[in-house]
Parts: C-alpha cells; structure tokens; sequence
C-alpha cells in the first residue's frame, strides 16, 4: 500500500514539474507536449533529459518544429509498436468473426440437408394433394430460409474482407515505418541488419559481388555543441537525403547509430562502390548547412566512408567489421575522404 501511495506522489509531483516547466517555456499544453516533458523531469531516458535539458539551460526555444523532431526521435517506436499491436488484434478478431460465420453456414447447411432428407423419406406414393402441398411448402420454407442466410453471410463475408484489407494496408504502411528512421527517412538499423543478410544470402547465390559503405559525418560532436541539438539534426537529414539522391534501385542507405550511416551496394565491385562513396563524399561537402532561422550559413558537412567487398563465404558481421574499419583509417588519415579494402586483406588504402 505504501509503495502504490509513493509511487502516486511521485507521479503528481513529476506532472507538476513537468506542466510547470511547459508554462515556463511558453509550450502548448497539449498531451503530446506533455508527454515529452514527464519524460524529462522523471529522468527515465538519458537521452531526453540531455537534449532538453540542454535546451532549457540554454533558452532555446521549444518551437512546434523541435517539438515534433523530439517526438519523432524518442516516441515514434513505442507509437509504431502500439499500432501494429492494435492491427494485429483487429486483423485477428475480424479472422475470427469470418471463422464463427463459416461455423454458422455449417450448420446452416447441415440443417438444410437434414430438411432434405426428411423430406426425401416422406415422398411415397399415393400422397394426398394435401400432404404433398404440405410437403412442398416445407421444402419452400427450408430453401427460403437457407437462401437467406446464404446471401446475408456474403454480405458479411465481403464486409470482413473489406476490413481485413484495409487493416493489412495499414499494418504494411506501420511496418513500414517501423524499419524507417523517424529523424532522417532512411531505413533504420533493424532494416539494414535485414537486408544485409538478405543482400549476402542473394550474393553467394547469383555469384554477384557485394560491397558495404560505413560512412560517419566529421566533426558532428561540434555542430552539435556550438549550434545545438536542432541544427545537428539538420546535418543528419541534410546528410541522409544526399545518400537517398545517390543510392538507387536495389541498394539500400540506411542510419546505422548515431551520425554513422551505411549504403549497401549490390552487384558492385569494390572499384564501383569507391566510385559511389566518393561521388556521395563530394555531394555532401558541396551542401552548405544554412541556420534555418537567419538563414547564416553556417559552414560545409564532410565525411569520412570506408569501403570493403564482400569476400568468399564471409558473414555480415565481417563484412562490417571490414568496411568500419576503414571508415576509421579515413578518420585517422585526415577525414573527408574514401578509404577502401579488398576481399581477403586486412590492410585499406585511401582512395583518391
């Protein structure tokens, strides 16, 4: 009884924090606001509580714009998953409504053939009118009632189906944003661990080479630092799209952690992908990071990518271990630029 009291006190005095630091700050009350500052002051996500906290302590506005990145970055998962959890039920009663229907029609046939029956043994000769009439009558009644219940249950049938289609649209456009990064579009690391296999299973069967980019945003930490959160969200998205205007058909860009990203790069070569890494290298360092809000420029993005191939039986896991590998050697070699690795080496070499 203690503990439920106590945990009741502390839920009060958070809210209080949190609807009073919202009114401090000039933020809408709306629950979804409220939601992101209770998560602040209980302290529960790291995370949150660094971001905003830094915010606060700087007297950085929380704009509808930060509000909903916010959201975006530390609920949007916890939403997906409530939402596939909610279709998958809803798929899974309306399956189970159809089933009891099904049942029912059973039955109603069963019934139907019995009434038949019955009056396939009552059928002799010498019948008067009047017993044939009844008979008949009978029959009339029987097939009345089984075409009745035959058209109502396609018209449910055909309503459930609707239903069911509509709720696996929904549950295909939830899955996928859940293998989508809410921050940048991209597909997110669940997504890439997948296709990853999904790439090196097809490349051992088509004999197709196979290369895999890890790529890291220089210098991040200092956008961060001196521009804040916001604007370090801006180089990530600023970044992400320059990979997706890069990386077409079959290859997948994806946010591996953090400011790190990776391209996965099928049916290429390791002189292909060097060639992709750089055009991509290039692309990003030819964008100029413009402060939203004054429109100061506020200097250029580089990155560093490493590059390797994916050698004979070698397992995902390798193949990444190989190319961020290289992605630290161009790091340590001076940053904004390409180093590469062939199958089977262990030493990379800085692509020019």
């Amino acid at each position: 009884m203690g503990d439920a009291v106590n945990r009741y006190e502390r839920a009060q005095a958070l809210a209080r924090t949190a609807v009073g630091l919202m009114a401090e700050r000039a933020v809408a009350p709306t629950p979804e606001n409220f939601e992101l500052f209770y998560a602040y002051a209980a302290g529960d996500n790291p995370a949150v509580s660094r971001i905003m906290g830094d915010m606060i302590a700087g007297r950085r506005a929380f704009t509808p714009t930060v509000l909903e990145d916010l959201r975006k970055r530390f609920f949007a998962k916890v939403r997906i998953e409530e939402e596939m959890d909610t279709l998958n039920k809803g798929v899974a009663d309306t399956l189970e409504t159809m089933l009891v229907k099904l049942e029912e029609a059973g039955r109603s046939t069963v019934d139907y053939g019995r009434a038949l029956s019955e009056a396939s043994g009552e059928l002799k000769t010498g019948q008067s009118p009047a017993e044939f009439r009844n008979l008949v009558e009978s029959l009339r009644a029987a097939t009345h009632t089984m075409e009745h219940r035959t058209k109502a249950l396609e018209s449910e049938l055909q309503q459930s189906s609707r239903e069911v289609s509509e709720l696996k649209r929904k549950l295909d456009t939830v899955r996928k944003e859940s293998l989508t990064d809410p921050l940048t579009g991209v597909s997110n690391r669940k997504a890439f661990d997948s296709e990853l296999a999904k790439a090196v299973q097809q490349s051992r069967e088509s004999c197709e080479p196979l290369a895999l980019l890890m790529c890291d945003i220089d210098h991040f930490k200092q956008f961060n630092d001196t521009w804040g959160h916001q604007t370090g969200d801006q180089v990530l998205r600023l970044v992400a799209n320059c990979l997706s205007e890069n990386v077409k058909g079959r290859d997948t860009a994806a946010r591996y952690g953090g400011e790190e990203f990776a391209v996965i790069v099928r049916g290429a070569a390791i002189d292909a992908a060097i060639t992709l890494a750089n055009q991509i290298r290039t692309g990003v360092q030819a964008k100029k990071l413009v402060k939203k809000s004054t429109g100061d420029i506020l200097g250029t993005i580089t990155i560093s990518i490493g590059v390797a191939e994916l050698g004979p039986g070698e397992a995902p896991a390798s193949l990444i271990q190989r190319a961020d590998a290289c992605l630290y050697g161009a790091k340590n070699a001076g940053r904004n630029c390409v180093m590469s690795i062939q199958p089977g080496t262990s030493q990379g070499t800085v692509a020019a």
